[in-house]
């Protein structure tokens, strides 16, 4: 295993070391992308999240003061065949701890790999392309390019608290987050939209656990929307960062024969107004830049711009 410089160490984190991992999370960020993407709440959900046990999963390193100056953290918690790791460092003085912290959670990984009974098993992991020493330790490990994503914003100034009126024909309602029913149709709408994409699909019983280890949903922030009074697409938005004043949209999804109808942007519309009638100041989703619906073209069109690219690395074990 590469060696940690003299005095530093690594051990399993605790939900006390939150705001120490924050602070290293958002120095990460803001080297890389010009601006912090963590919250704390965003923290707590990576290390107790489904399928993930900071005493078995997480490693912090630290330096011969104690400081926490790196991290590291698997995601999968629908257990399926293909999980993401995570490793941020403080920028320069924690560049140390990259390669030790990646080498423990593969070896790790490769042990859920198994105890999920999979063989092989995918691993993923991100990096921003100015991030060249993270670059270089994925592609020394055997980790190959395989695609972008984008992280995408938009400020909310000037969004009225109610939406513009959709296409005829196409209406957007909230979830009946109390309908067992509904609940299990929204969830397959997400696999279903998501099927011909890159998409990892979740089990119901594994996206509700996740969902109820949250420690907070709007459902009134997640929509369905009807073509014709027909079923046609979801979106289903995350408080994780509601405290710091961004709406986050999780997923969109629109059926395949209801596309280009404008069910997906009354979607977008009614989800923007709803966080600026909670005085959020912004909006933020993910998108992969490989996606065969064009996904990204829907954003940009609402408004919203990429707030730093990633490229997405592979290795199977």
């Amino acid at each position: 295993m590469t060696a940690l410089p003299a005095g530093w160490r690594t051990r399993r984190p605790t939900l006390d070391d939150i705001p120490e991992i924050l602070a290293l999370a958002r120095a990460s960020d803001i080297a890389a992308v010009g601006e912090p993407d963590f919250t704390a709440e965003d923290v707590r959900e990576a290390l107790t999240g489904v399928n993930t046990d900071m005493s078995r999963d997480c490693w912090v390193a630290v330096d011969e003061g104690g400081a926490i100056v790196g991290w590291a953290y698997p995601h999968n918690p629908g257990g399926g065949d293909r999980e993401f790791v995570e490793v941020y460092v403080w920028p320069e003085r924690g560049v140390p701890a990259q390669r030790p912290l990646l080498e423990l959670m593969l070896r790790r990984v490769a042990e859920r790999g198994a105890e999920f009974g999979h063989s092989p098993y995918v691993v993923r992991a991100g990096a921003v392309p100015t991030e060249e020493p993270w670059i270089a330790a994925l592609t020394d490990a055997g980790f190959t390019f395989i695609k972008q994503h984008a992280r995408m914003t938009m400020s909310l100034e000037g969004v009225a608290p109610e939406p513009p009126q959709p296409p005829p024909g196409i209406t957007v309602r909230p979830v009946r987050a109390g309908d067992e029913a509904e609940m299990r149709r929204f969830h397959a709408t997400i696999e279903e939209a998501f099927r011909d994409s890159d998409h990892h699909a979740t089990g119901y019983d594994a996206w509700r656990e996740g969902i109820a280890a949250e420690s907070s949903v709007s459902y009134d922030e997640w929509f369905v929307g009807e073509a014709d009074g027909e079923w046609a697409g979801v979106l289903q938005s995350s408080d994780s960062s509601a405290e710091e004043g961004v709406g986050w949209v999780r997923n969109l999804a629109v059926l395949r024969a209801y596309r280009r109808r404008g069910v997906g942007e009354a979607l977008l519309r009614r989800a923007f107004a709803t966080y600026a009638a909670k005085g959020r100041t912004s909006v933020g989703l993910g998108v992969d830049l490989a996606n065969p619906t064009r996904a990204a073209r829907l954003y940009r069109a609402v408004g919203m711009r990429p707030m730093f690219e990633a490229n997405v690395y592979e290795l199977k074990i």
